[in-house]
């Protein structure tokens, strides 16, 4: 099969949708760890940046808004829509710049600026998409709330993502598993 066909592309994110749905689990004792950890980030930068901007936003949206009709978690209205918006953004700013960095640059150097980047980027994606969900169901959602729990809570979730996601994507691409490599 060719790695760069539509097939291939569509079993990845398959895979990494499957990923998403059973991740938190492994947190999901300690809410505040899964919280910092933000496992539902892991797959969402993965996709974007070996599928692309196009396969890791749908992954993105979907994969939040599933996993909150299946088990529940995370609540649908007050995290998983504004989530879905954070997840498709990260995906996108990934898919878009780490190929653009990677002509530029070594791959670990662009990936990692192309990450950092888009948590910048989904973050405030995601926090407007809270604003914009918390203002129509009547709930405040002030700026020290947002810089709260989308920088501060999860900056070692952060760490984690920049550790974690380069290791993943660089042994897919070793691997010749990625079909970006």
């Amino acid at each position: 099969m060719q790695k760069k066909s539509p097939l291939y592309r569509m079993i990845v994110i398959a895979v990494l949708l499957a990923l998403g749905m059973v991740l938190p689990f492994l947190t999901g004792q300690i809410p505040t760890i899964g919280q910092a950890i933000s496992p539902l980030h892991i797959p969402a930068f993965i996709a974007g940046l070996t599928c692309g901007w196009g396969w890791g936003m749908a992954l993105g949206l979907v994969l939040p808004i599933l996993r909150s009709f299946v088990f529940g978690m995370p609540p649908l209205v007050a995290v998983a829509i504004p989530m879905a918006f954070e997840l498709a953004a990260y995906a996108i700013v990934c898919g878009v710049l780490y190929p653009l960095l990677r002509g530029r640059m070594k791959r670990l150097p662009a990936m990692l600026a192309a990450l950092i980047i888009a948590m910048v980027a989904g973050r405030i994606v995601g926090g407007a998409a809270k604003a914009i969900v918390m203002g129509i169901t009547g709930s405040g959602f002030t700026f020290s709330m947002f810089i709260s729990s989308y920088f501060v809570t999860t900056a070692v979730g952060a760490l984690i993502h920049l550790i974690v996601v380069p290791v993943v994507v660089l042994a897919l691409e070793k691997a010749h598993l990625s079909p970006n490599a």
